[in-house]
């Protein structure tokens, strides 16, 4: 499998998804055995596609944990610079909160900039045409509400340290090749291919 940097236009947009502070304690639930359900999961939706299998849509519902598990492999093994950790609380109705850790630490950052932020967010997973976005409704950093256009600075930011193209929180990203749709629900997402 062939995975670029999480927070480019070109990743995964899935997992550029995105009850604050006290949901998230770190990675201690970080489990391989996790993540690789997910990389399974993966691989069963690549093997259709390569078949040309063009039956009615089949789905595969991911926890979240899972994914939280599989996110937190994908940071770990590419070895994010500047993404360190990404958490997801799955709602109903493709409602969803995060953590972001970002660290800019010994990147030439404007000076507004801090070199390590937690941001906290919550918004609605919004899919279409192949595409999808994630619209963002709150924006913390740390405790201080914040405008989301300070996500854009971010990416812009990673963009140019991963030299990708730059890319604003407001595009739409194509999904992952064969998934269709996504639908959450609380602790669950159900992906369609």
């Amino acid at each position: 499998m062939n995975f670029r940097p999480l927070l480019t236009r070109k990743a995964g947009f899935i997992f550029l998804l995105l009850s604050f502070s006290t949901l998230y304690s770190g990675l201690q639930d970080y489990s391989l055995p996790e993540a690789e359900k997910v990389l399974k999961a993966i691989e069963k939706m690549e093997s259709k596609q390569s078949r040309g299998e063009r039956s009615q849509l089949k789905k595969i519902v991911i926890t979240e944990k899972e994914l939280n598990s599989y996110i937190a492999y994908r940071i770990e093994t590419e070895k994010e610079e500047v993404m360190k950790e990404l958490r997801l609380k799955l709602f109903k109705r493709n409602k969803i909160e995060g953590k972001v850790l970002i660290d800019l630490k010994g990147q030439k950052i404007p000076e507004f900039i801090r070199p390590q932020m937690t941001l906290f967010f919550g918004g609605k997973l919004e899919v279409k045409e192949g595409k999808a976005r994630i619209n963002i409704k709150d924006l913390f950093l740390e405790d201080q509400r914040v405008k989301p256009t300070v996500l854009d600075v971010i990416l812009n930011i990673s963009s140019k340290i991963n030299k990708t193209e730059v890319s604003s929180m407001n595009d739409w990203y194509e999904l992952p090749y064969g998934i269709k749709d996504i639908k959450t629900n609380r602790h669950k997402a159900a992906f369609y291919y």
